[in-house]
């Protein structure tokens, strides 16, 4: 009786520091709506207010320097971007419908496979379809405002003549509108599509190759390193990869709901 009692305490011991650990121990992964809309008073802004704020999205929501930076070589560099922008237009290979340097480059943004810089097209399909998410949907979902804030930036950071005018219409209006919450992605394959997995990584249809292969992720990681590694993807490199190449951010990017659906997806690639 005296050893039944000790194993029985031992037992409801050990429950309570598990349950603990479970509630306390583990940070709670709390939903959080996507990147908001740069919240400014375009009636009063100047072009040179506008041209920081085109650096501000460029650098920071927009996650244009993920890829192209000098160091990962993951996409064409963007200093030049409108000067060559005349010659693409002319190219054969050009497919879309710009007419001029700022359409142009607005396309490039919403529409990146209209004309895909050489060598830097999803693998098999001979630079005809772009890795590059539409970044007016989507995780980033730029809005007309900071589309147009980046591309101004863009031609000054080429130092062509900025020709983009700064919108009247969408001023107080959208600082005073409430931002609704988008709707939950439904399958996997939505999210992969959305946050743009397979720009950088090989997995589902896509074929990425400037990030971890993740085709058979599962066999040598645990859903709970493959969870930690989307929240902090500094925490612990893959051998050949360098820091700050993945965004940090999809822990507010993605639902609760969402996450725990990629995990289990990734986990289960073996």
């Amino acid at each position: 009786m005296k050893n039944f009692l000790k194993v029985a305490v031992f037992s409801l011991l050990i429950i309570f520091l598990f349950a603990g650990f479970a509630n306390f121990g583990v940070p709670r992964i709390e939903p959080a709506p996507p990147p908001t809309e740069e919240k400014v008073d375009l009636s009063s802004l100047t072009m040179d207010q506008f041209l920081v704020l085109g650096e501000k999205i460029y650098k920071g929501k927009g996650t244009c320097t993920l890829c192209h930076n000098a160091l990962g070589g993951r996409a064409p560099l963007l200093e030049k971007a409108a000067a060559v922008s005349a010659a693409r237009l002319k190219n054969s290979r050009y497919k879309g419908e710009a007419t001029d340097i700022e359409s142009y480059l607005v396309e490039s943004m919403i529409k990146p496979s209209a004309f895909v810089v050489a060598g830097f097209g999803k693998k098999g399909t001979n630079d005809a379809v772009s890795p590059m998410p539409d970044v007016s949907t989507g995780s980033i979902g730029l809005n007309e405002v900071e589309l147009a804030a980046v591309t101004a930036y863009l031609q000054d950071l080429s130092g062509v003549e900025v020709t983009v005018k700064i919108p009247k219409d969408a001023g107080d209006s959208a600082e005073e509108e409430e931002e609704e919450q988008r709707k939950p992605y439904e399958t996997v394959e939505d999210i992969l599509s959305e946050v743009g997995c397979g720009a950088c990584h090989k997995v589902g249809e896509d074929e990425g190759e400037q990030g971890p292969n993740l085709t058979k992720i599962g066999a040598t990681r645990s859903a709970a390193h493959i969870r930690k590694s989307i929240l902090d993807p500094n925490a612990e490199l893959s051998k050949g990869f360098e820091k700050d190449l993945m965004p940090k951010d999809y822990g507010t990017q993605l639902y609760a709901s969402e996450l725990e659906m990629l995990v289990d997806y990734l986990a289960k690639l073996k």
